[in-house]
């Protein structure tokens, strides 16, 4: 059974950084399409970043297009997603998973299965 460790979240102000790391147990992550999720208090998940096995063509959500940079290490089995200029509606539970691929190659924001880490909570508050 897979199971994905998040990590790298922490209470921050507005306009500071932070990077989340992403690694998995059980499963070769460095084959597979991962996506970044969040769910803040009283909303849906949603995702907001993925990057294809190669590292090539990452998506994001018009919300942290900018800001957000996902990347990956297939050696180190880490997947990252480095963010800047963070705002207060940015505070969420964030999670990773594995995601599609669509025909042409790129990622698409679908899970691929129900079974979710613990996430890492990034707060953004002064």
């Amino acid at each position: 059974q897979v199971h994905f460790v998040e990590s790298g979240g922490d209470l921050v102000q507005p306009g500071e950084s932070l990077r989340l790391s992403c690694v998995a147990s059980g499963f070769s992550l460095g084959g597979a399409a991962i996506g970044w999720f969040r769910q803040a208090p009283g909303k849906e998940r949603e995702g907001i970043s993925c990057i294809n096995s190669h590292g090539k063509f990452p998506y994001y959500a018009p919300a942290v297009k900018g800001r957000f940079t996902i990347s990956r290490d297939n050696a180190e089995g880490t997947v990252y997603l480095q963010m800047n200029s963070l705002k207060p509606e940015d505070t969420a539970v964030y999670y990773c998973a594995t995601v599609g691929i669509g025909s042409s190659g790129l990622c698409v924001m679908t899970p691929q299965s129900n079974s979710w880490g613990q996430g890492t909570q990034v707060t953004v508050s002064s």
